[in-house]
């Protein structure tokens, strides 16, 4: 797999956020543990935080486009 592009990142982003809610809802309910489920939400907290800073490595790679790509 090459690198990736800035749209791969973003997608990753919105589907860790995704994963995250979905995790931090069941980690409320009485029958889990909460240390193992309170170091996953940190993993997954650090996921994105990588991913975002990833994805604002690539936008300032990314040629700027002025006036949405007119050039006047």
């Amino acid at each position: 797999m090459g690198i990736p592009d800035i749209e791969f990142v973003r997608g990753e982003i919105e589907r860790m956020r995704r994963m995250f809610s979905a995790s931090a809802g069941r980690s409320r309910s009485p029958n889990q543990p909460g240390t193992s489920a309170e170091a996953l939400l940190d993993r997954m907290l650090n996921k994105i935080d990588n991913l975002c800073a990833e994805r604002d490595r690539l936008k300032k790679e990314q040629p700027h486009k002025a006036l949405r790509g007119r050039h006047w």
